[in-house]
């Protein structure tokens, strides 16, 4: 099972390339299964960043709890409906295996076949003496399964119900007897015994097996030749011939066609609650155009491989894609402050520090590795800082991000100064995307002394896209609010170029009257100098709503 490298939700420039980067790290070195995946779309700054690098987004994947179609047996040992029973017998006992699926010739899934179904088909119809005799095969099935050398072949390979009849009996017997029977398909098992041969061949049975490795005599052989006697020679005695020769009938009418059937994309919660009270032992895994890949067994859900997970730019489970919660996280590699909800079975790697960039971090790791990142790699890496510290002018900026981006800058193929303006230039989210989206771009949730929040932020030139578009974000903000059942939503809007921000809020609560910014109107603060949602708004949200808590005790 491949790692996955994600970043948090909603994610930014910094959270996918610091995931797209880290991968490759991990690929290069211990993981080569490394994966980077990303749990929402990439925004345009994003992917101008990954189209100067040249480097595809990451895999979309919204939810990592596992589907029936991950922890299923692919490439399972399958039987095909033309088949009899000995040849799937024999494969059965070769793989340990009590059931199996059986497909057609186009490989489409018809059902599942049981060693129990086996066994009702050799002995199919025990109480009618003409069920038992019946058996539905071809001539060629019924040689292979005796081990047997035709003497004479004439018959031809189309599937049919032959009657079995065995010649231990005397020849004025078995002379009455074969009269009941259709000759073209009859089917004569005996031994050296002239006297019951001759009667079959005259009869013009469809098939004459003689058993004991014994064969027709030249005047005998000229006469099934002349009638069109099928004559197959048989190494083994009668008993064992008769036995070999019923199972030698086509599968087919045995396989269960009704059972339940899982589709690959179905989670194991569902599957179980499907499966739990059913008597079968096999399920089929079908994908979208119903063909079979693979195959699960209820054991196969006891205790299923867990997802892996490295989480790159969050350490919160909130912020974390759909069903990490059910995943092993084997590393966190982060610079915002410690979340809630995190926790892990065993110890694992967690490096948190206080830098401007998740990518920097990456970086680092790079370099104690003694690796050289490629251009396209190092440019995401770029990317990932110019976004995060505002192309080194936020506050949330230190040395180390500054001496990476140095560092970095070996390996890039731009000028930094042109790709930092060209990338704050394009995708001006207010310009493009509906207010909702707008939110969406990068968000993160938070939860303090009982409430649940949370802030987005956009990056642009100058507020007068914002004062053009403030109702309707005002407005996304509210449904927001209400559709995750929050207490209250904000939206940072900062401008690059003068390192302020404007903060709208879906409400404010009485507290906030101590917020020690410009009110400009209701639900709008002016922000001069706060440009880091991590070190300066959510600090002090926090406070207020720490002050707010503490009022009301």
């Amino acid at each position: 099972m491949p790692i996955y490298v994600f970043g948090h939700k909603n994610p930014d420039t910094d959270a996918i390339c610091a995931a797209i980067a880290y991968a490759d790290l991990l690929q290069r070195t211990t993981r080569p299964d490394a994966i980077a995946a990303c749990c929402g779309t990439p925004n345009k700054r994003t992917e101008y960043a990954l189209q100067c690098a040249e480097i595809e987004s990451p895999k979309m994947i919204m939810d990592v709890r596992p589907e029936v179609g991950a922890i299923c047996r692919r490439n399972p040992i399958f039987a095909r409906d033309t088949e009899v029973v000995f040849e799937v017998y024999e494969r059965m006992e070769q793989h340990g295996l009590s059931a199996l699926p059986v497909l057609d010739a186009s490989d489409n899934f018809l059902g599942i076949l049981t060693l129990l179904d086996l066994l009702k088909l050799v002995f199919e119809g025990a109480s009618d003496q003409l069920e038992l005799r019946r058996i539905h095969t071809n001539v060629e099935k019924i040689r292979q399964v005796i081990s047997g050398e035709f003497q004479h072949h004439s018959a031809d390979e189309i599937p049919s119900d032959m009657l079995l009849m065995v010649g231990a009996m005397s020849a004025e017997r078995f002379t009455k007897s074969i009269v009941n029977y259709p000759a073209e398909n009859s089917l004569v098992v005996c031994g050296d015994r002239p006297t019951i041969q001759l009667p079959a061949l005259e009869r013009c049975v469809k098939v004459l097996v003689i058993t004991g490795g014994n064969e027709l005599s030249p005047e005998l052989l000229q006469l099934a030749t002349v009638n069109g006697v099928t004559v197959i020679k048989s190494p083994y005695d009668t008993a064992t011939t008769t036995l070999r020769i019923k199972s030698a009938r086509m599968v087919s009418k045995a396989v269960q066609t009704d059972g339940i059937r899982l589709l690959q994309g179905e989670s194991l919660e569902d599957v179980r609650k499907k499966v739990e009270r059913s008597r079968e032992r096999l399920f089929p895994v079908l994908n979208d155009n119903g063909k079979l890949i693979g195959v699960l067994s209820k054991a196969d859900l006891i205790s299923p491989p867990r997802p892996q997970l490295i989480l790159v730019d969050h350490n919160e489970l909130a912020q974390a894609v759909t069903g990490a919660d059910e995943a092993d996280i084997l590393e966190v590699l982060d610079h915002h402050r410690l979340g809630g909800g995190l926790r892990s079975a065993q110890p694992i790697r967690f490096v948190n520090e206080p830098v401007g960039s998740t990518c920097t971090l990456v970086a680092r790791h790079f370099r104690a590795a003694g690796i050289l990142p490629e251009p396209g790699i190092a440019l995401c890496m770029v990317a990932g800082i110019i976004s995060d510290t505002l192309y080194l002018r936020s506050p949330t900026t230190t040395d180390i991000d500054r001496e990476t981006m140095i560092w970095l800058a070996k390996f890039c193929h731009y000028d930094l100064e042109d790709f930092a303006n060209d990338f704050f230039q394009i995708g001006s989210a207010l310009r493009t995307c509906k207010a909702s989206e707008v939110l969406n771009e990068d968000c993160k949730e938070f939860e303090e002394q009982g409430q649940r929040f949370s802030i987005s932020q956009i990056e642009e030139i100058g507020f007068e896209l914002f004062w053009n578009r403030k109702e309707e974000l005002f407005e996304a903000l509210m449904s927001m609010t209400n559709e995750r059942r929050l207490d209250f939503s904000a939206l940072l809007v900062t401008d690059v170029v003068s390192n302020g921000s404007l903060l709208l809020l879906s409400q404010e609560p009485d507290s906030w009257e101590a917020l020690n910014y410009p009110r400009l109107e209701k639900h709008l603060y002016q922000l001069d100098g706060v440009v880091s949602r991590k070190k300066q708004l959510l600090p002090l949200l926090v406070r207020l709503i720490k002050q707010g808590h503490s009022s009301v005790l």
